[in-house]
């Protein structure tokens, strides 16, 4: 079950808050999950980032909504248009974080494929220290919406059959507004090779579509997320 809820502008909305054991204050981290939703997996990845240091909320973005096939659609929708609720529930779950006695303020976002556009599109819209962007989709006009974004560490799989060209043209719109990023391609792995999802739909996926876990690339796409966000959220923090 979620451990914990928070305030957004469409009421309360519930998720899972991991917590670091090293001293507090810690800089915070929104984790947006993937059109599979609010899972264990992205649990895991919470876990993992606390584990680093870091105060870190995942949201079940899909609470408030039917069917796991209606949630989707309709975020997408909010992904193509730029525009919806989710925006809202995303920066109200930076602000909750950022207002906590126990966190430092500084506040990233990580999101993993949809999750991972979101992710993209809030690093301008919002305040966020840095985001981390895996396998998101990355719009046509993207020199103009990324306009004052803050830092942002990327990672897409080379084998990752929707995406393609979606890396070349994140590194040129964030080289192209002077945006401090991070962006690599793997050429071994595939979509969503960060998550390790279980279950009848996942199984399918990966064997039809080549999309699931692949532990060289994750690894080391996970030192290059978190270098970026001891740079930006927790020295950001102590200094």
């Amino acid at each position: 079950m979620p451990d914990t809820t928070f305030a957004t502008p469409r009421g309360e909305l519930r998720g899972h808050l991991a917590l670091p054991t090293a001293a507090e204050p810690w800089p915070g981290t929104v984790v947006i999950h993937e059109a599979y939703g609010f899972t264990e997996d992205i649990r895991r990845i919470a876990d993992r980032l606390a584990e680093h240091g870091y105060l870190a909320l995942a949201p079940d973005f899909f609470a408030r909504c039917g069917s796991t096939l209606a949630c989707v659609r309709a975020a997408f929708r909010e992904l193509n248009s730029g525009a919806g609720p989710t925006f809202e529930d995303i920066d109200a779950a930076r602000g909750w974080l950022a207002g906590r006695a126990d966190c430092t303020g500084q506040v990233g976002v990580i999101g993993f494929c949809m999750g991972g556009g979101f992710a993209l599109l809030a690093a301008p819209r919002f305040a966020f220290g840095a985001a981390s962007v895996n396998y998101g989709r990355v719009p046509n006009d993207a020199e103009r919406v990324l306009a004052g974004a803050c830092p942002i560490v990327a990672s897409y799989g080379g084998r990752d059959r929707g995406l393609g060209g979606h890396a070349e043209r994140l590194d040129r719109a964030l080289s192209a507004n002077g945006v401090e990023h991070d962006v690599q391609t793997y050429p071994d792995a595939g979509h969503g090779f960060l998550n390790r999802n279980q279950g009848a739909l996942a199984f399918v996926f990966g064997r039809v579509f080549g999309v699931g876990y692949h532990g060289p690339s994750a690894e080391h796409a996970w030192r290059r997320i978190l270098a970026l966000f001891d740079v930006h959220l927790r020295a950001a923090s102590a200094s």
